[in-house]
C-alpha cells in the first residue's frame, strides 16, 4: 500500500512540476508560484559551518586560554551529536585583504602581516600573541564570514555559524588588542552594505566582554545599530549605558552594562526589554552576531553565571528578530568562550536553534 501511495505522491508531483514549468514560461522573470517556492525553500540547508584547518595554525603559546583545542572541542561536539554532516562547510573567499580595509587602516594590515611572517611573539600588546601563521589564519577567518554572508544572501542556506580564530571584536582600526588581529564581524557588517547593497545591519555582541572595536567602528553610523550586553566594569573598560554613539550615530549604540554574577534571567531580561524594541523599530537587513560563549557560569575568565540553555535562548530571540525583520539572514561569528567543554555545550545550544 505504501509503495502505491508512493508511486501516486510521484505522479502527482510530477504533474506539478510540469504546470509550474508552464506558469514560469508564461510569467517570464517574475517570483515562482507558491508551490514551487515551497519546494525551493525545502531544499536549502537552514543552517552553513564556516571552518578551516588553518585556524588551528594560530598559535598562542602554552597555557594561553585563546587556544587552537576551542575549535577541536568544538567540531568534536557538532561530530559527535551528528551535526557537523548536516552543516554545509564554508572556507574563506580568496579576495578577504580587499574587504578588511574597509575597516582597518592599510598601514595596520601591513604590519600585521610583517610581524606575524618576521616571528614576532606579540602584535601591538602582550594580550594579543601571534606566530609565523597568524596573519593568514586572520585573514582567513574575515574570508570565511564573507563567504558565510554569501551563502546567506544567494539563498544557498537560511543561517550560519562561523568557528573562527582568532576572534576579532577588540581589533581597532590600526591597533590589535584582546587577542583579536582583525575585527571579523564589522568587516561583515561593511561587506553586507557595500557587496550586497543591504544598508541597515544590526550586531548583536553578547562576549562577556564589550566588543569596543567593533563599537568604535559605527560610533557615528546611523545604519550599524550595534547591542552590547557584557559584564561591566570589566575588561577593556568601556561599554557603559551612557556610550550610546554620536553625531548622525547617537541612538544607534545599545549597551548593557551587567554586574558580575548576571545569569540567563538577567539576559533574557535585557534582550526581551532592550534588544527587541530596538531591533524591531532598526528593521535590520541583515543580522550578525559577535558570539562569544566566555559569559558561561563554567567560564573563568569571566564572572557570569549565563549557562548554555540560556545561550540557546538568546539565539532563539535574535533569529526571531531575523525572521521578522529580513527573510532570516544571520550570520553568528566565534569570539571568545575558553572552557573547552562550556564551550562545546553552549556552541552546540546556539547552533541547534539555528538549524530549527
Amino acid at each position: 500500500m505504501r509503495s502505491v501511495l508512493k508511486k501516486r505522491a510521484a505522479g502527482l508531483a510530477a504533474c506539478l512540476l510540469s504546470l509550474v514549468t508552464v506558469l514560469g514560461a508564461n510569467c517570464g522573470k517574475h517570483d515562482p508560484p507558491a508551490a514551487e517556492a515551497e519546494v525551493q525553500a525545502e531544499t536549502v540547508a537552514r543552517t552553513g559551518f564556516a571552518y578551516d584547518d588553518i585556524f588551528l595554525r594560530h598559535e598562542t603559546g602554552p597555557g594561553h586560554p585563546e587556544r587552537p583545542e576551542r575549535l577541536k572541542a568544538i567540531v568534536n561536539r557538532l561530530k559527535g551529536k551528528g551535526l557537523f554532516s548536516q552543516l554545509p562547510g564554508f572556507g574563506p573567499r580568496p579576495d578577504a585583504l580587499d574587504w578588511i580595509t574597509s575597516i582597518h587602516s592599510e598601514q595596520y594590515v601591513a604590519r600585521a602581516a610583517r610581524s606575524c611572517r618576521a616571528g614576532a611573539a606579540y602584535l601591538d600588546s602582550v594580550d594579543t600573541p601571534v606566530c609565523a601563521k597568524s596573519y593568514e589564519a586572520a585573514v582567513a577567518a574575515v574570508g570565511s564570514v564573507l563567504s558565510t554572508v554569501d551563502a546567506v544572501v544567494d539563498g544557498r542556506i537560511r543561517n550560519g555559524f562561523c568557528a573562527v580564530r582568532p576572534p576579532g571584536h577588540h581589533a581597532l582600526r590600526d591597533r590589535a588588542m584582546g587577542f583579536c588581529i582583525f575585527n571579523n564581524v564589522a568587516i561583515a557588517a561593511r561587506y553586507v552594505q557595500r557587496k550586497h547593497n543591504l544598508r541597515k545591519v544590526l550586531i548583536v555582541d553578547w562576549d562577556v566582554h564589550h566588543g569596543n572595536a567593533t563599537q568604535e567602528a559605527f560610533y557615528d553610523d546611523p545604519t550599524v545599530l550595534y547591542f552590547g550586553i557584557h559584564q561591566y566594569p570589566f575588561y577593556p573598560g568601556t561599554g557603559g549605558e551612557d556610550e550610546r554613539g554620536a553625531g548622525e550615530g547617537v541612538g544607534y549604540t545599545v549597551n548593557v552594562p551587567l554586574r558580575a554574577g548576571s545569569g540567563d534571567a538577567e539576559y533574557r531580561r535585557a534582550f526581551r526589554e532592550k534588544l527587541q524594541p530596538v531591533a524591531f523599530e532598526f528593521k535590520p537587513d541583515f543580522v550578525l552576531i559577535s558570539a562569544g560563549f566566555d559569559a558561561h557560569e563554567d567560564d573563568l575568565l569571566g564572572g557570569m553565571k549565563v549557562t548554555s540553555q540560556g545561550f540557546a535562548e538568546l539565539t532563539r530571540i535574535v533569529k526571531r528578530i531575523a525572521e521578522t525583520c529580513c527573510h532570516g539572514r544571520l550570520v553568528s561569528v566565534l569570539e571568545g568562550g575558553y572552557d573547552l567543554e562550556a564551550l562545546a555545550d553552549s556552541v552546540e545550544a546556539h547552533v541547534r536553534i539555528l538549524m530549527e
